[in-house]
């Protein structure tokens, strides 16, 4: 399956000296094999030193995956994608190559060169120059081009083999930038000192569906990425690794007419954009990743921007749930429980907040819900896990409604910038959202 425990197998299996491997080998390895195909790239690490055989210690069918996931082709740049444990998707490319900068700036094999002009070599091989990259083709195209995005769905999240993206791509879609964005973070940590690289790709991701208890640190990554590369350093290594590719075959012809003022705006959009879209703003997790069954009948539209905010506890589930694994299969309990017991269309709320540090998609930003009797065309149903009569949610989670959701809700235009928030005990008889999270939600922006 193309999950990320397959390729921890495949890196335990080549750095382990009982079974003829050696550390560092996976990195060396991996680059071989084309994980670092771009101009850019191919200045910070070097190219392919020929095409490498099966190492002894992987099967054939170990072999087949590896390549097959670093065969990098920039018109599908997702096919060299895994399903991580914490539910995310991510490509092997940026992470692995953002790995072996690390290992070296720690002083793991050959030394980095210095870049000239200067650019960040970590963020160069992770995110900057396929940003900076993205963000020129599309300003130099014809009709609306985008730079970003979009995310996909898995044919099955128990066994995944086919990731199908949900719209046109981008040269920076949804899993390339979180394997970016995971390969600068953990190649921060090695530059500091050389860990086997099996151990800490296990310690970030989790193991296995993500059933273990807590949180896995791989579902920070947005927050731990915004530390590492904030939007204004992000705008000058994006502009810095551009002039880099100025003169750098086949690059330079790309920006032949694109001066240090274009060069200064498109690093601007870029950074302004990817930190909004990836940072700053909520991971969201789509009805095809949690498993969601169709629909039943037709849903109706909403006409955004919204004025209302009604905040929910689930109740069932009492306890949050705290790994991917948990939520997913929490969210279809309830639409299971809302179609088959309430004989509504689909699971009633617009979103849904797990502990997890994800959001999950209901019915979404487009359809109405069923979430609040006579109010739903009004605004959207936001329902947290767990049952919260007595105890809070974590900081983290009420963080990530009040701090990330709303604000970037209304950025978008989902919601008004003048919105409401209230809990759902303010429009009809019942205890939602539970008396601690009522009492709670009192003090945020927007509530009446």
């Amino acid at each position: 399956p193309r999950h990320m425990d397959s390729v921890l197998d495949i890196l335990d299996a080549l750095e382990s000296p009982a079974r003829g491997g050696s550390p560092g080998a996976a990195a060396a390895l991996v680059r071989r094999l084309g994980v670092c195909s771009t101009p850019g790239c191919r200045a910070v690490l070097g190219g392919p030193l020929g095409t490498p055989e099966r190492p002894p210690a992987l099967t054939p069918g170990q072999w087949q995956l590896l390549t097959e996931l670093l065969h990098h082709d920039p018109a599908t740049p997702e096919l060299g994608a895994v399903l991580a444990p914490d539910g995310s998707t991510v490509a092997l490319g940026p992470l692995l190559a953002g790995i072996e900068a690390g290992l070296r700036s720690g002083g793991f094999e050959r030394p980095l060169p210095t870049l000239d002009p200067p650019a960040d070599p970590l963020l160069a091989v992770t995110i900057t120059e396929a940003l900076g990259t993205s963000f020129l083709l599309a300003q130099g195209s014809d009709h609306n081009a985008t730079a970003l995005g979009p995310g996909g769905c898995w044919d099955d999240v128990e066994n995944p083999q086919n990731y199908t993206l949900r719209g046109p791509p981008s040269p920076v879609p949804d899993p390339v930038a979180i394997g970016a964005m995971d390969g600068a973070v953990l190649g921060a940590r090695l530059a500091r000192g050389p860990l086997p690289v099996t151990e800490l790709l296990r310690g970030y991701y989790g193991t296995g569906n993500g059933s273990e208890v807590g949180r896995p640190p791989s579902s920070y990554r947005r927050r731990n990425f915004g530390a590492l590369a904030g939007q204004g350093r992000l705008e000058k290594e994006v502009a810095a690794v551009l002039e880099l590719l100025r003169t750098l075959s086949p690059t330079s012809e790309l920006l032949r007419d694109v001066g240090t003022q274009g060069v200064a705006a498109v690093a601007h959009r870029a950074a302004r954009e990817f930190s909004e879209r990836y940072v700053e703003c909520p991971a969201i997790m789509p009805r095809c990743l949690w498993g969601a069954r169709p629909y039943r009948g037709t849903p109706d539209p909403l006409q955004p921007p919204l004025g209302s905010v009604f905040l929910h506890h689930t109740l069932e589930p009492s306890r949050p749930c705290q790994t991917f694994s948990a939520c997913a299969h929490a969210m279809r309990e309830m639409q299971r429980f809302h179609q088959d017991t309430r004989g509504w269309d689909d699971i009633g709320y617009s979103f849904v907040v797990g502990s997890d540090g994800y959001l999950y998609e209901g019915r979404g930003w487009h359809w109405v819900g069923a979430h609040t009797k006579g109010y739903n065309t009004q605004g959207f149903g936001v329902g947290i896990v767990g049952d919260f009569t007595a105890a809070l949610p974590d900081p983290d989670t009420l963080a990530l409604v009040r701090d990330e959701l709303l604000p970037c809700a209304v950025r978008f235009g989902h919601i008004r910038p003048d919105f409401i928030l209230r809990g759902h005990r303010q429009l009809g008889h019942t205890d939602c959202p539970g008396n601690a999270l009522f009492e709670e939600i009192q003090s945020w922006p927007g509530f009446q």
